[in-house]
């Protein structure tokens, strides 16, 4: 688990929502970093000790996960990290062709020129970057960073749970296609960009679309991608 855990251990428990709070940062850490990993189980024992914590700050913690798809909760059974077989994440990823693009399209008004900049400078990071997991972040923070501006908090909360239930599969596929299938990304995000600064909605949601799909006709080519380890 990630070393904020002696953070937890050493802060004075305080209402059960704090520490539940806290303990899902770490759990979502974990999860989307690739520590924990699809279908392996999340042992609330375990977690308790580590941290410090009762059992019911954990089970609040899993409960919030579960709310933003990274965990599945099952009777009898216990907590899971969240897993997708391949036509599961065909599907999600549909969803996201359809959901993402209205998200950008609601958010491309309200964006200016400071996000402009930023949006830049996290491209330009991507293109200097050659470690997968980094570009993970930053492929991420420019992606949500476009879909900012949207004041639907509906929509904002499914962009966000599809994207974490396949952050496992890209972080996959981003180790599988390497440095190769670079340029096509960076050619991708560029004219996103582009669009987004001309304030171009139609452009930029013709782009993404395009940018979403490929990675999911990619990922139906690697059924291997969706093997949970036997000892998950």
């Amino acid at each position: 688990m990630a070393a904020t855990d002696k953070e937890l251990t050493s802060t004075p428990q305080g209402p059960a929502s704090v520490v539940s709070q806290r303990i899902a940062d770490v759990l979502r850490d974990d999860i989307l970093t690739g520590q924990l990993s699809p279908g392996q189980r999340i042992r609330q024992e375990s977690i308790a000790k580590k941290v410090g914590a009762s059992r019911l700050p954990v089970r609040e913690a899993l409960r919030i996960l579960e709310s933003e798809g990274l965990v599945e909760l099952k009777a009898n059974s216990g907590a899971w990290v969240s897993k997708l077989d391949m036509q599961e994440c065909d599907f999600v990823y549909r969803v996201r062709e359809r959901i993402e693009p209205l998200a950008l399209e609601e958010s491309i008004p309200r964006l200016n020129a400071e996000h402009h900049r930023r949006l830049n400078e996290i491209q330009a990071e991507i293109e200097s970057n050659d470690d997968v997991d980094r570009f993970l972040v930053l492929d991420r923070e420019l992606h949500l960073l476009t879909y900012s501006g949207c004041e639907i908090p509906q929509l904002n909360s499914m962009v966000d749970r599809y994207w974490n239930t396949t952050q496992h599969y890209r972080r996959a596929f981003a180790r599988l296609a390497g440095a190769d299938r670079k340029w096509v990304i960076i050619a991708e995000h560029r004219l996103l960009i582009d669009a987004i600064t001309r304030y171009d909605s139609v452009e930029a949601d013709r782009c993404l679309v395009g940018h979403i799909r490929r990675t999911r006709v990619e990922l139906s080519k690697h059924p291997e991608l969706f093997e949970t380890p036997p000892n998950k």
